[in-house]
């Protein structure tokens, strides 16, 4: 039995051989190295992959013949013999293959964000998702999602649900939904009627409307009438006051008897069909009787009844206020503000809100908004008050107004039930029609007949009169500066309406150059708002932040106040949080917000939680600085005191660099919680903590000079004595550059100094500024001491004895502020060097020792056919425009490439590096003015020349100078 193993393998596997070069007589030879009958050697690698791969064809073959269910009992038998390691394999091969597509948000989103995604769900939305699952069920009944729908309706719950009561505001909207008393929309049209179709029979309304029209017509012919005897049969010079107008002197002839009296507005320029229409009547004067014009305008202004007003909205994001130096008319207190709403889609609309008139509250919106946004906009700029009339100046045509990016205002979409909702809750902030209020609409609708149906719908909904352009002029705006539509005769002209109703939101001279130039201004500043716009936003809070420092510390002088703790912080957190918002109401703002203080204050002191006791009354009183004595007209003692006073904020500043930022990132340090490492703290804060110790000492040395000063005191030996010790200054202005290195690499490195310097910076305890305006403090009182030395030095007699040491350290800080600006001068050379570096493209690298970039012009290169010809007869080609960089040892020569932008007239120039001559061996020659060349010169380097020209001839004379002078001092230096 055993010789026949070992003679020859099974009969199987004899099969399984068939057809290759097995010889029987090594079996033998192979007994060692196999196991069992598959004939698998052990030691032989090649031979075992090659067996290995020879069997997984022949699997992968019969797999291929097999049935769908075979080879699904070949996978299962497979999976059930794995490793979870291997079944892990397949799982993520599975999942690369066939990737999961539809997954349930709310199991692989957070808990928040899903209940985020499910606010934008209206109830009956929500009702249906709660259906889907009992996971989602748990998600959709939230009371987050529940209780402001109900607090919107006033539906309040008349109890505080308990800690782990579910679904409470849900059941409550429920049951106050279903208790309501509704009206099918056939039933609400017989009540109330429809926009979209006239009634048959005159109501009552119509038939007074007709009425007070027949009147209105009979007092303009009465009114005509009187004008035409006025004219013919003018009063004595003196019987009568001739109305002034807006144009600065003007007259407006006719109606003398009116009463009407016209507020003079020289800065303003009214255009000549303004005159005589009563666009100029801003405001009557109180106490005058009432006449017959009078009269009609209060039977036109009762043509229209007002419809029930709406509720308020919440609050806004953004309101623009313009503060304009034009000199106008002042309004009554008691009478209603304009209010001009601005979409942000318009054209250069920075202009506009430019020359917005003070009397005019400007809104301006975000096109990418809805409307319930934008009326909580509104409701903000009005203040609870209605506005006299709202303008509306947004993009659109003669059918239509595009409100918003995803909402157009036409005929058609006016009935919608979002379009609807907003002109019923927007004509509820404005005045009723009795006083004069109504809509402006900038866009050209009295043009078209959809147009005016519009209007008249629009009319008919809000309660209010409604004016449009009726676009009778050409241009891109010039139909806002046309006639406009009267509110009750949408298809012509009222003559005692305003021909120019935009001229009472905007000024006119900004109104014109704004509709005649708006695209082209567009063009400048939409690169204006990519560049500067955050940055500008961001400075505008930076710049209020200051100026609170600057009021608290050195105005107010906050230390020195005694008043109670709880009033000093009260009044601190007040004054910080308003320069946090968008504020236009500062008055009524700290006072709701000392009011909530006080709330929240009480509620502390009943819960116990005022750990101060009785400290909270007592009076604080932090005397820095203390009284010195004053002497009249003496400037020397005005002088140091403005010293010693500045230099105690100047210490402030610096002892607020070490408690705010070095003393918290040492503690966390030294706790094993590192923010900052500690050679990062010493490269940044260690210098200040040098400085401050040396002007310690320096205050304290002014401070007793200055307790019992008189003619004779001398302060100028304690400047030699700190001028001595300027290495520390040094020091910290060589390490300067680092230090804000160090401060923006951590910033963007480690997000706890992130954090950190998001939370320290711009408090109270750092006089409202960040870190790095605090490390540049040292900087600028350098500038302060020579200032207040020079004025000291100014008026010390040459023969007092402090004459002599106040000029020794005047001429010592002179000399280190020059330094100062040698530093400045070079970090500059530097940074653009840099920014050259960037703006050419392929550029070989130009950050070398002492190198600066002198200036940079843009010329023409040309090239000659013949280099033979004479300068004055060659002609020259136009190759490629090219840009000058000159620096002070070299010259770079680049390809410059003018891309404009499709359907604008924008465009952007790139730099490509062309060559680079050292200016040692640059030459230049001008080259005379002929008819084929013009502003030419000639650059010669070793091994090619060039030929550039200027677009002027001034250009060319500046650049030529610049450039002889820079290689003068290229080979003065040379040598």
């Amino acid at each position: 039995m055993e010789a026949s193993l070992t003679s020859a393998p099974h009969s199987v596997k004899r099969w399984q051989l068939s057809g290759t070069d097995y010889e029987p007589q090594q079996a033998g030879t192979l007994l060692s190295d196999t196991r069992f009958s598959s004939w698998t050697p052990l030691n032989n690698k090649r031979i075992n992959l090659q067996l290995f791969e020879e069997r997984v064809n022949l699997v992968l073959h019969w797999f291929d013949l097999w049935t769908d269910r075979q080879r699904k009992h070949l996978l299962h038998s497979l999976l059930t013999r794995c490793t979870k390691s291997q079944l892990r394999y397949c799982r993520d091969l599975l999942i690369e293959t066939v990737p999961v597509t539809k997954v349930d948000l709310t199991s692989v989103l957070p808990r928040f964000l899903s209940l985020y995604v499910m606010s934008f769900l209206s109830p009956r939305d929500l009702c249906k998702a709660a259906q889907v699952s009992w996971h989602w069920r748990v998600l959709a009944e939230q009371d987050c999602l529940w209780a402001g729908r109900c607090i919107r309706r006033g539906w309040f719950l008349p109890y505080t649900p308990g800690e782990k009561e579910f679904g409470a505001w849900k059941s409550h909207y429920v049951s106050c939904l279903s208790t309501l008393d509704w009206l099918t929309p056939r039933e609400a049209a017989e009540m109330y009627g429809t926009l979209n179709q006239q009634s048959t029979g005159m109501t009552e309304e119509e038939e007074e409307r007709r009425r007070e029209k027949r009147i209105r017509q009979q007092i303009r012919e009465k009114l005509r009438e009187e004008k035409r005897l006025s004219v013919s049969a003018r009063k004595p010079w003196g019987s009568y006051t001739k109305p002034e107008i807006a144009r600065g002197g003007g007259t407006q002839k006719g109606r003398p008897e009116s009463g009407l009296t016209f507020v003079s507005q020289p800065s303003l320029s009214w255009p000549l069909r303004s005159v005589g229409s009563s666009s100029h009547s801003l405001s009557l004067e109180r106490g005058q009787p009432t006449t017959a014009p009078q009269t009609w305008e209060r039977v036109q202004a009762c043509s229209i009844s007002s419809e029930t007003r709406k509720i308020r909205g919440a609050l806004s994001s953004f309101i623009y206020r313009p503060a304009q130096p034009h000199t106008v008319s002042p309004l009554h207190l008691s009478a209603p503000a304009l209010l001009l709403l601005i979409s942000n889609r318009i054209p250069a609309y920075e202009l506009v809100l430019s020359g917005v008139k003070p009397s005019v509250t400007a809104v301006l919106y975000d096109h990418r908004g809805t409307l319930s946004s934008l009326l909580t906009q509104v409701e903000r700029a009005i203040s609870g008050k209605p506005a006299q009339r709202i303008g509306l100046l947004a993009c659109g045509g003669t059918q239509d107004i595009h409100l918003l990016h995803n909402s157009s205002l036409s005929e058609k979409t006016l009935l919608t039930p979002d379009h609807r909702e907003f002109w019923e809750k927007l004509c509820g902030m404005v005045a009723p029609t009795e006083e004069g209020g109504g809509i402006d609409i900038f866009c050209p609708l009295a043009a078209s007949a959809s147009g005016v149906t519009l209007l008249q719908n629009l009319s008919t909904l809000t309660g209010l009169e409604v004016r449009a352009p009726v676009g009778v002029a050409t241009g891109n705006f010039q139909n806002i500066l046309s006639e406009w539509s009267d509110g009750n005769v949408p298809t012509g002209l009222s003559e005692n309406q305003p021909a120019l109703p935009a001229l009472q939101y905007v000024c006119e001279a900004v109104l014109q150059g704004w509709c005649a130039q708006a695209h082209w201004m567009e063009e400048a500043l939409v690169e204006l708002r990519s560049t500067l716009g955050l940055q500008l936003q961001w400075t505008s809070l930076q710049a209020r932040g200051r100026a609170l420092g600057y009021f608290l510390w050195e105005r107010i002088r906050l230390d020195e106040i005694c008043v109670s703790r709880d009033l000093s912080e009260a009044l601190i957190e007040g004054l910080t949080a308003l320069t946090r918002e968008e504020e236009t109401r500062p008055v009524e703002f700290l006072s709701i917000f000392l009011k909530n203080w006080n709330e929240e204050k009480k509620g502390q002191e009943g819960n116990g939680q005022d750990s101060s006791g009785a400290d909270g009354g007592s009076q604080t009183c932090f005397n820095v600085i203390p009284d010195l004595p004053q002497m009249v007209l003496d400037w020397r003692g005005a002088a140091a005191r403005e010293l010693h006073h500045s230099e105690c904020l100047y210490l402030g500043k610096l002892s607020a660099v070490l408690k705010v930022y070095k003393e918290p990132l040492t503690a966390a340090l030294n706790s094993n919680r590192a923010i900052l490492s500690y050679a990062d703290i010493h490269v940044v804060l260690s210098p200040v903590a040098q400085i401050l110790e040396l002007n310690r000492v320096f205050q304290a040395d002014l401070q007793v000079r200055l307790q019992q000063w008189g003619a004779e005191k001398c302060i100028g030996d304690v400047f030699v004595k700190f001028c001595s010790k300027l290495k520390v200054y040094t020091n910290y202005l060589n390490n300067y550059t680092t230090a804000i290195h160090t401060i923006d690499k951590c910033r963007e490195s480690k997000p706890s100094f992130r954090a950190f310097l998001k939370r320290s910076d711009r408090t109270l305890a750092t006089h409202m500024l960040s870190l790095q305006e605090l490390l540049l403090c040292p900087v600028w009182r350098m500038q302060e001491y020579v200032t207040l030395l020079q004025a000291l030095s100014l008026h010390t007699h040459p023969g007092h004895p402090d004459h002599a040491h106040l000029r020794s350290a005047l001429n010592t800080l002179l000399q280190f502020r020059e330094f100062i600006h040698k530093l400045k001068r070079t970090s500059e050379a530097d940074r653009l060097i840099e920014e050259t570096q960037r703006q050419i493209q392929g550029c070989p690298n130009l950050s070398e020792e002492n190198r600066q970039l002198i200036m940079t012009q843009d010329a023409a290169l040309h090239r000659s056919p013949d280099e033979q010809i004479p300068d004055s007869l060659k002609t020259y080609e136009h190759v490629c425009d090219v840009g000058l960089f000159l620096l002070n040892n070299a010259l770079v020569l680049t390809r410059q490439n003018v891309r404009y932008t499709p359907f604008t007239l924008a465009h952007q120039s790139t730099h490509t590096f062309l060559a680079s001559v050292a200016l040692t061996s640059l030459s230049v020659r001008e080259i005379r003015h002929t008819r084929y060349v013009s502003h030419a010169f000639v650059l010669e380097g070793p091994c090619h020349s060039w030929v550039c020209a200027t677009q002027r001839g001034e250009e060319r004379r500046h650049f030529l100078s610049v450039l002889r002078s820079a290689m003068e001092c290229a080979l003065a230096g040379h040598q």
